[in-house]
């Protein structure tokens, strides 16, 4: 097994300083000391977090999402998944809302797949990405302000979309990549 010096690449924080506060992102600047003495200024985007579910349904049909998203003006396909209402709400409990108000879905079998950073060069945000299946249907209930269309497909289906580019949206390229060994 290799074994790595970490310590040797680590910055000390100096100070941090608050700058913006957003809806969704909160921006500090931060000064750090860099492993070689000298001081680098550092802009972080702060984030509450999210959860996401990939559903899958004994016959191996993948329940995802269709919805514009803002930054990037295009319509995206991926699984539900959204921010928590705080950064002390419990993962799992946020993945079961997002799945019930996007989907109308209910699972009985939950499995944690894995936690990621999305963009961990300027932002904090850490998305807990879940499998659920033994799914039972319910009635949707999306957010005021969410707009989407349920997509309902084969896994493989999916997962050959995430293999050609098609699906770009990383939260689902992972959940799809790393469920496929599961299933």
């Amino acid at each position: 097994m290799r074994t790595y010096n970490d310590e040797a690449i680590m910055e000390k924080n100096l100070s941090r300083e608050r700058v913006f506060d957003g809806i969704i992102l909160h921006i500090d600047h931060v000064l750090n000391e860099l492993p070689n003495g000298k001081q680098a200024k550092r802009e972080v985007a702060m984030h509450v977090g999210a959860s996401a579910v990939l559903p899958v349904d004994g016959e191996g049909n993948v329940y995802l999402v269709r919805q514009f998203r803002a930054p990037i003006e295009q319509v995206l396909l991926e699984i539900p998944a959204g921010k928590l209402d705080s950064i002390d709400e419990d993962r799992l409990l946020a993945a079961k809302r997002e799945l019930k108000e996007e989907t109308g879905l209910e699972a009985g079998d939950w499995r944690h797949l894995t936690d990621t950073f999305t963009t961990a060069g300027f932002s904090n945000e850490r998305i807990s990405l879940y499998l659920a299946r033994d799914l039972r249907q319910g009635e949707c209930r999306p957010d005021e302000d969410e707009f989407l269309n349920l997509v309902k497909m084969p896994f493989e289906e999916a997962f050959g979309m995430v293999m050609r580019g098609e699906i770009r949206d990383a939260k689902t390229q992972i959940a799809l990549c790393m469920a496929k060994n599961i299933l």
